[in-house]
């Protein structure tokens, strides 16, 4: 955990990305290519698609159609990146809970109703899960392991009347930063080029993940 990144290193995911910021998941899984992560989820490679922004319109698709999301997984050194518009897989514990098992995962979600999750999956366990609006409520094996990350990153822990809510979206993804080391740029979101696929998933609800 060598990053220093904050959340006003993520301040560029309004300007240019607000439509994936309005309802995302962004995930992260260590030693796994894109296409056998897909494998891992149940799903086979559909189409290959360059950029964040292109993803929207696939992830779109049936709004009727519940018993699938669409996903779409690029790798970043020895990490995979999976974005989803509107999806919850990433947070989705029962699927995520094996991914991890050899390996670190860590995952955050944002709906439209600013439901939010935090997840830190490490070998076949939820290390560490929250709510990135209510940080001071943290729950998985080791949930005080990153109080100091967490402030770092610039999520108020208070929990108090006065607690500051301001830029809690982008302390999440420099949260993850900082326990992955994988630090997301707009040059890297415009370029990068991602095997997408359609994952089966029992329901689109999300959750907090259990914690294996």
């Amino acid at each position: 955990m060598n990053s220093h990144s904050t959340a006003a290193d993520y301040g560029w995911l309004e300007e240019r990305y607000q439509p994936l910021m309005e309802a995302y998941c962004i995930t992260l899984v260590q030693g796994l290519s894109p296409e056998a992560l897909l494998k891992a989820l149940g799903a086979e490679p559909v189409e290959r698609i360059t950029g964040v922004a292109e993803l929207r319109e696939p992830a779109e698709g049936d709004p009727w159609n519940m018993t699938e999301s669409f996903v779409a997984i690029a790798p970043v050194g020895d990490w995979s990146l999976m974005v989803e518009y509107n999806g919850c897989v990433g947070i989705d514990g029962t699927m995520m809970l094996p991914i991890s098992r050899g390996r670190v995962a860590v995952s955050h979600f944002l709906n439209i109703n600013a439901v939010d999750y935090f997840s830190w999956y490490e070998d076949g366990a939820v290390r560490l899960t929250f709510a990135p609006l209510f940080p001071h409520h943290r729950d998985g094996s080791h949930p005080d392991e990153l109080l100091t990350a967490m402030r770092e990153s610039g999520f108020d822990l208070s929990g108090g009347e006065d607690a500051s809510f301001d830029g809690h979206t982008e302390a999440a993804f420099a949260l993850a930063e900082r326990i992955t080391g994988v630090h997301l740029t707009p040059e890297l979101f415009d370029s990068a080029e991602f095997v997408c696929g359609r994952v089966p998933v029992p329901s689109r609800r999300p959750g907090p993940s259990p914690a294996g």
